[in-house]
């Protein structure tokens, strides 16, 4: 069966990137800058890229190019067995389960884009809170979003690798950075827009210690997509000429820039009307709407409104299109069945999953030990699946991988990176793996 590839290395880190950028650069990322000591926070979280999220991806980059298939498949022909394949279908498990439940909220986005176009989140904080509590609370509305943006989803990766996500990623990620900075600008133009810029990137070094250490290493680590299975199936598509060291640094550099910038987009305004913002769904759903309001005028709070959502509908999709095709390959391949019918059972799952995790939201009482359905399945992902992946990745190629297989992939059969690979070889068979474990007692509240 013929399987794509990506057509240009500008291409590979878009697609790649990408995947990593979501929602979480948006409503995470800035919350804890500023809540963990600023710049201190950005050194601590840069440290921590360097030392997990870069060498946790180029190990998943090694599986998925060296096994040029699904992330079960590729897993098997990593490890020599089997047995090894279980951490593909892991991956592709934790993907789908993702793919439901982000929908919802990117679906959320959809329609705060729509309302905002049509002028209906116009009014006071409290009439904001009341509106987003019975849109998602709405038995029908939230359902209906969220399958159309799977939909969309689905109706980009059903046309391949090239055709699909190379070509929509190229578009979607420089329309993502232009949208950005048109609002960046906008906000830093503000009245006291200056205390924002300062509360983001004053450094207080004096607030790290132990906890700012967590909260970077989980933020290095869910950021960067690590454990999804997603790098190592759009790594089963890099040719053999792409760099993984410079593909890796690269795609954590847009990563990393992108959040900055949704910092600088989301501080200066709130600061200019006195709001402190909270992180997660309320402040881009409760909190901005009130403070793009109060901060702009009516006509330009109107523009940059929609500009947001848009801004946020995107960085979903590019996320969603990506853990799409971690089932889709698996699904075509596994099969043996065309492209078009494994991305059919892809969304049809995940539109089951995500209707089920809609209606958990308020409209009906749907439980899983003790927590709303979609709860269960962001704490059964992020605190279980995700690490475990990333761990077992770790351990294969760090010590299980035939050692030739693992540094010709790396230095691209003794052409590029030559130097480095004893360094990175040593953080993946024995750093990573260490922080991935903080990461998971700590997830888990142990530590």
């Amino acid at each position: 069966m013929e399987r794509g590839n990506f057509g240009t290395k500008i291409g590979v880190v878009l697609a790649t990137a990408g995947s990593a950028v979501g929602l979480g650069n948006i409503w995470r990322f800035p919350y804890m800058t500023g809540h963990d000591g600023g710049a201190a926070f950005i050194v601590v979280y840069l440290a921590c890229v360097l030392v997990l999220g870069i060498p946790g991806m180029i190990a998943e980059f090694v599986v998925g190019r060296h096994g040029a298939a699904n992330a079960a498949r590729a897993y098997t022909r990593a490890g020599g067995n089997k047995a090894w394949g279980a951490v593909g279908f892991i991956g592709a498990l934790t993907s789908l389960i993702i793919l439901g439940f982000y929908s919802v909220i990117a679906g959320w986005c959809l329609q705060y884009l729509f309302a905002s176009i049509m002028g209906n989140i116009n009014g006071d904080a409290a009439y904001v809170q009341e509106y987003f509590k019975k849109f998602s609370s709405d038995p029908i509305e939230p359902v209906v979003w969220t399958i159309v943006f799977i939909i969309l989803t689905h109706l980009v990766v059903v046309r391949g690798v090239r055709k699909g996500i190379e070509k929509v990623s190229n578009i979607l990620m420089p329309t993502l950075f232009i949208l950005l900075l048109v609002i960046v600008v906008a906000s830093c133009t503000l009245p006291d827009a200056g205390k924002g810029i300062s509360f983001l990137f004053k450094p207080d070094f004096s607030k790290i210690d132990h906890q700012i250490i967590f909260d970077g290493l989980g933020q290095a680590f869910f950021s960067l997509s690590l454990g999804t299975a997603c790098l190592c199936t759009y790594a089963s598509y890099f040719t053999r000429q792409t760099n993984l060291l410079k593909s890796s640094m690269q795609v954590a550099l847009v990563d990393t820039l992108v959040a900055i910038l949704a910092g600088l987009m989301i501080f200066p305004a709130a600061f200019s009307v006195g709001v402190n913002p909270d992180s997660g769904p309320s402040l881009i759903f409760i909190t901005l709407p009130n403070v793009f309001q109060q901060a702009f005028t009516p006509v330009l709070g109107y523009i940059i409104g929609i500009l947001f959502y848009a801004l946020l509908a995107l960085a979903a999709l590019t996320s969603t299109i990506s853990m799409h095709e971690i089932g889709t390959s698996l699904f075509f391949e596994e099969l043996h069945i065309s492209r078009p019918k494994g991305a059919i059972i892809e969304t049809v799952i995940a539109i089951l999953i995500g209707i089920t995790c809609s209606l958990s939201c308020g409209a009906v009482d749907i439980k899983v030990c003790g927590k709303d359905f979609l709860d269960f399945c962001d704490f059964l992902t992020s605190n279980i699946l995700l690490p475990l992946g990333s761990f077992t990745t770790c351990i294969l190629i760090g010590w299980i991988a035939p050692r030739k297989m693992v540094r010709d992939e790396f230095t691209n059969w003794g052409t590029a990176s030559v130097r480095v690979y004893g360094f990175w070889l040593f953080l993946v068979r024995f750093v990573s793996p260490l922080c991935i474990a903080v990461v998971f007692l700590h997830q888990l509240g142990i530590i």
